[in-house]
């Protein structure tokens, strides 16, 4: 069998999950790897055969996602012809992972394609939502990458079609300890807002890792480093608790590992307020913004904040061959 496992690049967390499952489907296909998007640290040790512009978000410093530096910096002609030339009928299925143009090249050419992500999973059944609407981020979650079939990830088995995290070897291995710091990893806010904020809680230390920073620097009680996978990995297996964004991977990676968890949805990303959603019922406290107001409530969480006990079994060959044999099974019932 021939698959195409086509990876969202916007972002770390799609990366750091294909180290893990395209050994498993190495195990059981010939497999090529497709990446679209320009906005990750993560490099992959596998041979990417295709590198795409495709459709890249990009965050801005206040707390979410850049609209307009968004719609400047994607061209639509160039979505079209990425679309059309992508070789989607070379390959007897896709596998993807939010990735806009292999989906759309399928649904044109009548490829079958299969998503295998987080935002597959999150208008599946059983799964927490929102209370408020978001018209748009519905559509875009939808849409963006629509494909024949979902399987996804979550922090809870929600129904049969739903996995628990992919947590990476490498932090499956880490040795966890206690320090005296807390690790920050807030995206789509500035390094000075980060700073403005959170140096006002005397006697805490604050390693921020920042997107913007060119080199290692010290403000008072935050210290900002350069996103740095291996230094971002010791820093959550050394922290006394974590302070991020409300993706996926990075509250999954500290649940795993056991430490306190708050999170700050993005602006502007419907996605993050799933999983807000999801985290506040599990017990993970929210926050909407990092502002000075919300002090009180950080200063709260470093007093009394707890750990979710969740586990987090190794079950990716599982789920790739759930996947395979489905699509066999589909295929042998095409064919009688």
């Amino acid at each position: 069998m021939k698959i195409l496992y086509a990876i969202q690049g916007t972002g770390n967390g799609h990366l750091s999950r294909a180290k893990e499952i395209i050994p498993a489907l190495l195990k059981r296909a010939q497999v090529d790897i497709l990446v679209s998007g320009t906005q990750a640290e993560v490099t992959l040790p596998y041979k990417i055969k295709y590198k795409l512009k495709g459709l890249s978000f990009y965050f801005g410093k206040n707390g979410g996602v850049d609209i307009a530096q968004t719609l400047n910096k994607n061209s639509i002609l160039n979505v079209f012809s990425e679309i059309k030339n992508c070789p989607v009928k070379q390959y007897d299925l896709v596998i993807n992972d939010f990735e806009p143009i292999t989906a759309w090249a399928c649904k044109f050419k009548g490829v079958k394609c299969i998503s295998l992500s987080h935002q597959g999973a999150l208008f599946t059944k059983g799964v927490p939502k929102p209370s408020h609407k978001d018209f748009i981020g519905s559509f875009i979650i939808k849409n963006y990458a629509k494909c024949n079939q979902n399987f996804g990830f979550h922090f809870k088995k929600y129904n049969n079609k739903v996995y628990t995290p992919i947590i990476r070897s490498d932090i499956r291995l880490l040795k966890k300890v206690e320090k005296d710091h807390y690790t920050v990893y807030l995206p789509s806010y500035s390094d000075e807002k980060i700073i403005q904020v959170l140096s006002k809680i005397k006697g805490i230390k604050w390693k921020v890792f920042s997107k913007n920073a060119k080199k290692y620097y010290q403000k008072k009680n935050v210290y900002i480093k350069p996103v740095n996978s291996k230094k971002f990995e010791k820093s959550l297996a050394t922290c006394k608790g974590i302070l991020c964004g409300a993706g996926f991977e990075t509250p999954a990676e500290a649940i795993y590992l056991k430490k306190k968890l708050m999170v700050i949805p993005m602006k502007n990303q419907y996605e993050q307020h799933f999983n807000a959603t999801a985290l506040q019922e599990l017990g993970v406290p929210v926050i909407k913004s990092l502002k000075k107001k919300h002090l009180p409530t950080i200063e709260q969480w470093i007093e009394r904040g707890t750990t979710i006990n969740l586990d987090f079994p190794n079950e990716t060959q599982q789920l790739v061959d759930h996947i395979l044999h489905e699509f066999i099974i589909t295929e042998a019932l095409q064919l009688t």
